[in-house]
């Protein structure tokens, strides 16, 4: 941990930032943020309940004076993406994040930096322990497994909250007032498959298959910059090779997360030994034509094929094929537009996780609309597509998105507020991701609700970074935003 951070300004938030990056907190393993929140709520002698879910609540009695403001919840989730680059050893959930500044944005050292969401939990732990702002009655609500499944908001109970306003501190803008967010359904899709000998009489050499290089990031915000997909590039060289040239899959390894733009994939395969020269060739070809079309977007693909032992058994012919043609065939990326917001992606899916394991081939989508028939009907789309393979089809964890209200009296406080402190009227928008606002605002329908949060750069992915003056500026405006929030 680079010590510099620390000293960041405002360093009240900063110094929570740095001790969450020392915690390892990847999804489903948010033990120990969730005890350094506690410890923390016992120092300062704040009011503090964990639910059976294992979410975290602290609770603020109003500053002198501002007793009658309406009471706000400032929610951020505890877990993060754990992605690496593939040459870095690093295991996310004993290892700290090697966090340090450079330049003008807060990075990490080949793995995602848990910025998203950990300036947010730093930024509402900062407010229970500052003395000088000024605020009425305030809530925090740190959740639990956000990044997989928004676990901690849909196992969050009516009642438990008091609030009237809620502030989510997850978004990755700065300058922008997020009003809307778009629902989620994970597909996940297992295909059987029997493995066989290689044919005899005929020599085969293994070779291991990979696409490396492209920048990857968040299915939700990302999906709109037309990023490659390890998955579908990969599929796409080894279903044509198999045509052209006789290859035999061994084993697939592609993506990691499903909010995450797979950024690496690879397969083990056989090739005849009279077409390896011809293989090899075809190879070289591909990359190039990937990097034709990815340009500038993903200018540094690469396409390998490097020699290794042969393997001894391969899929069966007839389920190489129906894998392949489901790759091919599965939907991926931008569906459509949003006609009613200018620039808004409506309706997308990500392939993000195909891996092999001898006897099944598991795969994972993540389909995300601001329209819930378009999603059910994608959903459906994919499914058909793969059930046409012989793959099973589970379409879970469906959340709904969340509606703009333009005339939120919040939202016209923050604008206000926004204006004075940087002198330009803030963007009110939606946004495709998934946020929790959505899950906690059909338990708690009175809530009025605002995301924002400083930028953040390439979330879900080894080069996220964070902008330290952005960090500060989300800083000051949320506090004047707690000293004028409507009163009751």
């Amino acid at each position: 941990m680079n010590t510099a951070i620390e000293k960041l300004q405002p360093q009240i938030l900063w110094k929570h930032f740095a001790a969450l990056c020392r915690i390892p907190h990847p999804t489903y393993h948010e033990a120990g943020v969730r005890e350094y929140i506690v410890a923390f709520a016992r120092e300062h002698g704040i009011d503090c309940t964990v639910d059976g879910t294992g979410n975290v609540i602290l609770r603020k009695a109003a500053t002198p004076g501002y007793e009658n403001r309406k009471a706000v919840v400032l929610q951020a989730h505890m877990d993060m993406v754990p992605q690496k680059n593939g040459d870095k050893t690093f295991d996310f959930e004993k290892d700290p994040i090697q966090a340090y500044v450079d330049g003008e944005w807060v990075t990490a050292d080949g793995t995602t930096l848990g910025s998203d969401n950990g300036i947010g939990v730093a930024a509402a732990l900062a407010v229970f322990e500052s003395a000088e702002l000024e605020h009425g009655p305030i809530e925090a609500l740190f959740t639990v497994s956000e990044e997989i499944g928004m676990v901690g908001a849909f196992g969050l109970e009516a009642g438990v909250l008091k609030a009237d306003i809620l502030l989510n501190l997850d978004s990755e803008t700065e300058g922008e007032l997020y009003v809307g967010c778009a629902g989620g359904l994970d597909a996940n899709i297992a295909l059987p498959y029997d493995v066989v000998a290689l044919p005899e009489g005929e020599a085969y050499v293994g070779f291991e298959v990979s696409v490396k290089g492209l920048k990857g990031g968040h299915s939700g915000i990302e999906i709109i910059l037309e990023r490659g997909n390890a998955n579908k590039l990969l599929n796409r060289f080894i279903r044509y090779a198999a045509r052209e040239y006789g290859l035999r899959l061994a084993s697939i390894d592609g993506g990691g997360l499903r909010n995450a733009i797979p950024r690496e994939a690879s397969a083990m395969v056989a090739i005849p030994a009279g077409l390896v020269e011809a293989f090899t060739a075809e190879a070289v070809r591909f990359e190039q034509l990937y990097r034709t079309e990815l340009k500038g977007v993903d200018d540094d693909v690469t396409l390998t094929v490097v020699t290794t032992d042969t393997p001894q058994k391969v899929f069966e012919l007839g389920a190489q094929r129906r894998l392949f043609d489901a790759i091919c065939g599965c939907p991926n990326g931008v569906m459509r537009m949003s006609t009613s917001m200018k620039g808004l992606v409506q309706t997308s899916t990500n392939l993000a996780r195909v891996v092999s394991d001898g006897q099944t081939v598991q795969m994972q989508c993540l389909l995300r609309s601001a329209s819930n028939t378009e999603k059910e009907e994608l959903g459906q789309m994919l499914a058909s597509v793969f059930e046409l393979a012989g793959a099973t089809v589970e379409l879970t964890g469906a959340y709904d998105g969340w509606n703009p209200n333009l005339d939120s009296p919040i939202l016209k406080t923050m604008q206000a507020g926004y204006e004075s402190l940087f002198g330009r009227k803030p963007a009110v928008a939606a946004i495709h991701a998934g946020l929790e606002c959505g899950i906690i605002g059909g338990t708690y329908h009175n809530l009025d609700m605002i995301s924002f949060g400083p930028t953040i750069c390439y979330p879900h992915s080894p080069d996220e970074k964070v902008n330290i003056a952005s960090v500060q500026k989300f800083w000051d405006f949320l506090c004047l935003t707690l000293k004028n929030t409507p009163q009751k």
